[in-house]
């Protein structure tokens, strides 16, 4: 009896046939199907390929957004990529694809196209989709003094294992709290206000744009200025001025005078025209933001302008002297009494009293006109000599 065999099914045939006729099957796989690249850095895509055993390699390239059964243009042909890319292949069947700085329109899948001397062709689909990102800050931009921030560092794709470095001012950040991808400010002071940027290590120079961190705080560091410095005189005029330091900017100044319980004055600046002895005294500013208020002090002393004895003080001595100061002094016009009351109050101005020995009760020798009168300018001299020391 004479057996009968069955004939295979057609797909099994046709596969035979494809593997007997070709051997090796073609493929190319890559090693990442997504990449996330930093704009302005360099970024690498790699792979490998196999082809049929009979067949020859003669050319292989990249191409961008490939198509089957389309042709692709070869990278380093396009004006856009020239100079940028560089195709590598090696006798392992590895190849990869070097692009150098990477810009946002480099955001297109990316193919590898090998053709043989038989101008058999194959491309490697779907390809390697390409992001790029550019790194930025994303946080509160004002926070209270004494709260708590968290900044962090964002991108619009997922980088390959980063590790985040943060900058204040310009100047790496290596004693605040960095984990992952955040920076963290526990118990925020004034002094954490500033510039902010974060980088990926190896790419420093391509760090974020700068984010101005704002903390809310209450005025410090109040301080109180004169001017004119130096000695304060009666009759000058004076200016204070207050300045501090705060966030918001201080705006309400408030000047008060020791022992008062009204203001004697608004605004960061406070002038005294006119100054006397009256106005001698501790005077305190107020600086008030939202957030609170602190004083500051400046001692202000007036000096007084003593004369022991002035012509005009002699003839105000006596109020029914001429106009002629010195005819007061005339021991023919003046009795001995007038002399004595005019000596007596230039005893009483001085506030030292170094004139005791010249009170004319003290010695009979004053006792006449003209002893008193020379006495009387004997002080004049004295005082003369004062002045211009």
């Amino acid at each position: 009896m004479r057996s009968l065999r069955m004939a295979p099914p057609l797909p099994l045939i046709f596969l035979l046939m494809t593997v007997g006729a070709f051997g090796t099957e073609w493929s190319v796989k890559y090693n990442q199907q997504e990449i996330c690249a930093l704009k302005g850095s360099t970024v690498f895509m790699n792979g490998t390929y196999t082809h049929p055993e009979r067949l020859t390699v003669t050319e292989t390239f990249w191409g961008i957004d490939p198509v089957p059964q389309v042709d692709l243009t070869d990278l380093s042909k396009d004006p856009d990529y020239s100079g940028r890319v560089e195709c590598l292949t090696d006798e392992q069947k590895h190849f990869s694809l070097k692009l150098s700085d990477v810009m946002k329109k480099d955001e297109h899948m990316f193919g590898f196209r090998i053709i043989t001397n038989e101008k058999e062709r194959w491309l490697g689909t779907p390809g390697v989709q390409l992001r790029v990102t550019e790194l930025h800050v994303e946080t509160l931009y004002e926070v209270t003094e004494g709260e708590t921030a968290d900044l962090a560092c964002k991108t619009t794709c997922s980088l390959t294992d980063p590790t985040f470095i943060w900058y204040k001012n310009g100047r790496p950040l290596t004693t605040k709290t960095i984990k992952n991808n955040q920076l963290h400010l526990q118990t925020v002071s004034s002094e954490d206000a500033g510039s902010y940027n974060c980088a990926v290590r190896g790419y420093q120079h391509l760090n974020s744009t700068a984010h101005n961190l704002r903390v809310r705080y209450p005025p410090k560091s109040v301080s109180v200025s004169i001017s004119p410095s130096g000695e304060i005189t009666e009759g000058s005029s004076v200016t204070l001025t207050c300045s501090s330091d705060g966030y918001p900017p201080v705006k309400i100044y408030t000047w008060f005078k020791e022992g008062g319980t009204s203001p004697v004055g608004y605004g960061n600046s406070y002038s005294i025209i006119s100054i006397s002895a009256d106005h001698t005294g501790l005077y305190y500013c107020e600086a008030q933001n939202d957030h609170g208020a602190q004083n500051g002090t400046v001692m202000v002393t007036v000096k007084i302008s003593l004369h022991l004895l002035s012509p005009s003080s002699v003839q105000n001595a006596d109020p029914n002297a001429k106009d002629d100061s010195y005819t007061a002094l005339q021991p023919t016009a003046r009795s001995s009494d007038d002399v004595y009351h005019t000596l007596a109050a230039v005893q009483s101005s001085s506030p030292d009293d170094p004139y005791t020995a010249l009170d004319p009760q003290s010695s009979s020798e004053y006792d006449t006109p003209a002893n008193q009168l020379s006495v009387v300018e004997e002080l004049l001299e004295l005082e003369r000599r004062e002045v211009k020391l």
